[in-house]
């Protein structure tokens, strides 16, 4: 039984689950659950009357409620976002288990909130496998096919629904392979940007850019 953001943290990097395995770092910080509040305030946040300059977002004001307005207009579970049936729900599958961050009904769907920057297009890989894992515990629990899920950006007032297509499941497939198989460290990875912003970066020894890494787990 592998946790989700084990998943999600192997299809980012092996090693660096290694590393937070043997570790036992504990909860994030502080900020990313700031962050991840914005996701249950949407309504708040996107009206004309609220001052934003003191929220942990990650964009201009203007840019924000303007991300948030398009995500309204465009999606059509947004009344299930921003008002959820529950929220933080433990799932158990049959080989996965973690929190969803929000869970909408009739039908169920799974939502994933990362305190990171969103990609141009769709979702990270780590959060598209977290997002699926999310996906197959509901479905093992309530015993129904779930075939999408949601991704929330709330720094940037961005969501982004995602489908459980063929090549979603074999990513998920693969992390689950991979984080059940480590039982030692794996090897570095070479020259990436993954390695700029990672905590585990001086013990691992792996050499980094000077570019900044654009996702957060």
């Amino acid at each position: 039984m592998q946790a989700f953001t084990d998943l999600a943290t192997a299809a980012y990097c092996p090693r660096k689950l290694y590393y937070k395995r043997t570790r036992d770092d504990g909860d994030p910080p502080e900020s990313v659950a700031a962050i991840r509040n914005l996701a249950f305030r949407y309504d708040e946040l996107l009206g004309s009357g609220a001052e934003l300059d003191g929220e942990p977002i990650a964009t201009s004001p203007t840019t924000y409620r303007s991300n948030l307005g398009a995500a309204k207009a465009r999606l059509d579970r947004w009344g299930g976002l921003v008002d959820p049936s529950d929220v933080r729900v433990f799932l158990r599958g049959k080989d996965v288990h973690g929190v969803a961050h929000k869970l909408l009904s009739e039908p169920a769907v799974p939502v994933i909130v990362s305190p990171g920057e969103p990609p141009k297009r769709g979702v990270w890989e780590p959060h598209s496998v977290w997002a699926t894992a999310a996906a197959k515990a509901l479905s093992w629990e309530r015993e129904e096919s779930i075939d999408r899920a949601y991704v929330e950006y709330p720094a940037y007032g961005v969501v982004r629904k995602i489908r459980l297509t063929t090549r979603r499941k074999a990513d998920y497939r693969k992390a689950l392979r991979t984080a059940a198989s480590i039982d030692g460290p794996p090897p570095r990875l070479r020259n990436d940007t993954r390695c700029d912003s990672c905590e585990y970066r001086e013990i691992c020894g792996t050499e980094t850019r000077s570019l900044r890494s654009r996702l957060s787990l």
